[in-house]
């Protein structure tokens, strides 16, 4: 599925979805913008139909206990929707961990179904967020989140309910089936050029990567740590592995990405980190990969872009080891920690 029908769906997804208000099922299609038809129940029915964290959460604001809720480490494939109204709300392919105890996602799923406006209370000036068509009180949005939107919706769990990928269907959120299909075939990149916490930042927000893993690889040592590789003289050089889907992004696009991200001029460093471990290198999987990498590499050496010959290693891919888990999505666990990483023009 190309970015471009992505997109759409994940902005304009509802297009049949079942919203249960009051024991009446009503469509909401085109992202909930035919919830006209929505009346929001009475006092009294919420209070009925919540549960009494719920209820204080969604209808008085409240703050539920961070740590000690229901979704702040859920890392199931699914939906998020609206306790109350049940409109689409997050979606787990946007949900990171903060670090906060809170369910935070980077971005809405359905934009048109998120307001917000500003909180004064608790002495502070902050943006509340609340569902367009059930009013209810989700959390809270700030401009602390990943990039590429630089945003942290933290939510209350007990605003949300989570309907599981393979429920969207039979829960009546069929349009959303789509961001979850697995592709019939996926490919590995692997490749190095300078601290992997930087690379990996950027890459894994490439439309079409559906994971990543920052490691080791490319020397003789066996199961090298990163006390070992830091030396520089295991000859393993920090790496991140990619899983894509060849639909959805071409391996020369990544490798274009590769060319801008780092320096691949400079031989064993990258900006302040000197060393072989952190040399410039596409470790290929394929004679495919092979060709296609030699071919981009001559392109960029040819483009003018770097004023210093190109000296990206070109080597064919070996074991790679992943790396200690506190490393793993290092810049999302730690919002504005070190990186050399940046996109040229």
């Amino acid at each position: 599925m190309g970015m471009e029908k992505l997109n759409g769906l994940r902005v304009a997804a509802a297009a049949l979805l079942i919203v249960a208000a009051g024991g009446v099922d009503i469509r909401a299609k085109e992202g909930g913008k035919t919830m006209k038809a929505y009346s929001k129940p009475s006092d009294a029915e919420l209070r009925k139909r919540l549960s009494e964290l719920q209820y204080r959460v969604t209808q008085k604001e409240g703050t539920e206990p961070s740590f000690e809720n229901e979704y702040w480490e859920n890392h199931r494939p699914g939906i998020y929707v609206d306790v109350a109204s049940g409109e689409p709300l997050f979606s787990s392919a946007d949900k990171y961990d903060s670090g906060t105890g809170w369910p935070s996602f980077s971005s809405p799923l359905v934009p048109d179904n998120i307001v917000t406006r500003e909180d004064r209370r608790l002495f502070m000036t902050r943006v509340e967020v609340r569902s367009k068509h059930g009013d209810s009180h989700l959390g809270h949005v700030f401009p602390d989140g990943p990039r590429p939107t630089g945003q942290r919706y933290c939510m209350n769990s007990a605003a949300l309910r989570f309907i599981p990928a393979g429920q969207l269907e039979a829960q009546g959120y069929g349009e959303f089936v789509p961001l979850f299909k697995k592709p019939e075939k996926t490919e590995i990149a692997t490749l190095a050029g300078g601290c992997f916490w930087g690379m990996e930042e950027i890459l894994r927000q490439l439309p079409g990567i559906l994971e990543t893993s920052v490691g080791y690889t490319g020397g003789a040592l066996d199961r090298p740590g990163y006390e070992q590789v830091r030396k520089g003289n295991t000859g393993h050089a920090e790496s991140i592995r990619l899983t894509f889907d060849p639909q959805r992004v071409r391996y020369e696009e990544i490798l274009r990405v590769f060319f801008r991200m780092h320096d691949p001029t400079t031989l064993n460093r990258q900006g302040n980190d000197v060393g072989a471990q952190y040399r410039s290198a596409i470790f290929y999987h394929s004679p495919a990969q092979k060709q296609a990498a030699e071919r981009i590499k001559a392109d960029v050496d040819k483009s003018g872009k770097w004023k210093r010959p190109i000296v990206t290693r070109i080597v064919e891919a070996s074991k790679f080891y992943p790396a200690e888990e506190h490393h793993q999505k290092y810049l999302i666990k730690n919002p504005g920690g070190y990186t050399c990483h940046y996109l040229r023009d």
